[in-house]
């Protein structure tokens, strides 16, 4: 018998975001917050990373949304390519 409750305050701009997409899932807020909870359970802690990253990271974060060294490409397979090089 499910007897306890979870009340929690969100942006309801994000909120109404997600409920948009647990609907074309075909889930309730309340079915995807009690797999959150299993989940959690499961896995003896959250079911995705969670992490300060480290400085190099922020640099290439900083980078990008200064737009510098950034590396464009026209088509996936130059992409793919550019590793090669």
């Amino acid at each position: 018998m499910k007897t306890a409750a979870v009340h929690s305050r969100i942006n309801p701009d994000i909120k109404e975001r997600a409920e948009a997409i647990l609907d074309q899932l075909g889930l309730s807020p309340t079915e995807a917050i009690r797999m959150f909870y299993t989940q959690i359970t499961l896995r003896n802690g959250l079911p995705f990373a969670v992490e300060i990253p480290n400085s190099e990271t922020l640099a290439a974060i900083e980078d990008s949304r200064k737009g510098r060294r950034l590396q464009k490409h026209n088509s996936l397979e130059e992409l793919l390519r550019s590793w090669d090089e």
